[in-house]
């Protein structure tokens, strides 16, 4: 009985530590237009300064992987777990652009140890219980994002002051922090490892996680644009096909360890990918705006389950160790968010919106073909 509490536990304070680090992550996305009005800062200068939160999270993801195969996840998770708590509110206090620099680049590390923490927290709780529990930890993570965007937004929109809604935010995550300190895991130190680049069923998996990582990149950010060039919806009704592939992703995240339990990851992988390619497909081809909708709900729903697959086949790999696994996994998936969207608006800048996200298809179509590969690794 005990050990079934200690992991329940443990289980509790996983979905906890993906919740804070959604919920931290899109807490700062409706604040930057007021942060960059502060600063002073044009359109130009303000992208380098945000650039300098993804550069953060990707010095910080790899050797966080290093520092949890030596001390475990737990302190690594905290670590982060606190850093966002206290740099939330200091992203709206930066009065110069060199302090706001300062800022995002410790948030971002902040955001990036406690990515790379709680997956590997995660993995171990998987492998404690010995069952699918990875996509309910990332449907909290969702989860978290949509009331984080959501709380930030409203607490704006009623007049509350900036600094006010992100010590609000910070409060929040606080208290969602708190209760996972004594419920994580005291997972035994391995001996140290020496820095590796990712390899075999390693780099494979990365590359994966960035291409579906680049789906939801490409969602977010030119999701809309591409109903509106396409004269299916007005622009202010355009944000709503976000909306539905968030919410679809949680319920397919929601229900997802049932679902791999049942059907094996091998056919979740072909299933999930072939529903998503239709979804970028619908998305496309639709003349009417339910139908493109439908097509936004299609991808949440197909992709919803492959990135936490592929963490859970990082962390059971023998090919490097899991902390160095899933730290490289979570870099390069990183890597796809940040860099993804731009080459998607270098490709549509030479062709068209469209046939970007025709290439997305295209690439997402690598999943079934390498599904083998990574259910048995």
């Amino acid at each position: 009985m005990g050990s079934f509490s200690s992991t329940a536990a443990a289980r509790l304070a996983t979905k906890l530590a993906f919740f804070t680090a959604g919920f931290a992550m899109a807490s700062c996305a409706p604040l930057i237009p007021f942060i960059k009005q502060k600063v002073g800062a044009d359109e130009s200068q303000f992208g380098l300064l945000l650039l300098c939160l993804g550069l953060g999270s990707i010095i910080a993801m790899p050797l966080t992987g290093l520092m949890a195969a030596r001390r475990g996840p737990r302190p690594m998770v905290l670590l982060g777990g606190f850093g966002v708590i206290i740099f939330l509110p200091m992203l709206t206090v930066a009065e110069t652009p060199f302090i706001l620099a300062a800022a995002l680049f410790i948030f971002g590390a902040s955001l990036g140890t406690i990515d790379v923490a709680m997956n590997l927290h995660g993995v171990a709780v998987e492998n404690r219980e010995k069952r699918s529990l990875m996509s309910s930890f990332h449907a909290q993570f969702s989860i978290g994002g949509l009331c984080g965007a959501g709380l930030m937004t409203l607490l704006l929109s009623i007049g509350v002051p900036l600094t006010m809604t992100a010590i609000i935010g910070a409060t929040v995550t606080l208290v969602a922090i708190i209760p996972t300190i004594s419920r994580l895991l005291y997972v035994s130190a391995a001996r140290k490892q020496p820095i590796k680049l990712p390899y075999g069923i390693v780099l494979l998996l990365g590359l994966l996680a960035a291409i579906m990582f680049l789906v939801e990149g490409a969602i977010l950010d030119w999701g809309a644009l591409l109903i509106i060039d396409r004269q299916l919806l007005a622009t202010e009704n355009a944000g709503v096909g976000y909306i539905l592939f968030s919410a679809a992703m949680v319920v397919a995240r929601l229900t997802g360890d049932q679902i791999v339990r049942a059907w094996g990851e091998l056919r979740v992988l072909i299933v999930g990918a072939i529903i998503t390619i239709l979804g970028i497909s619908t998305l496309l081809l639709a003349n009417l705006p339910l139908a493109a909708l439908a097509g936004f709900v299609l991808i949440g729903l197909g992709a919803g389950n492959l990135v936490p697959i592929f963490f859970s086949a990082a962390g059971r790999q023998k090919v490097m160790p899991a902390s160095l696994a899933i730290a490289s996994v979570t870099t390069t998936g990183y890597a796809g968010v940040l860099v993804g969207p731009a080459i998607i608006g270098f490709v549509a800048d030479s062709t068209s919106l469209s046939i970007a996200f025709g290439w997305l298809a295209l690439l997402v179509a690598v999943v079934p073909f390498t599904a083998y590969l990574v259910a048995r690794s």
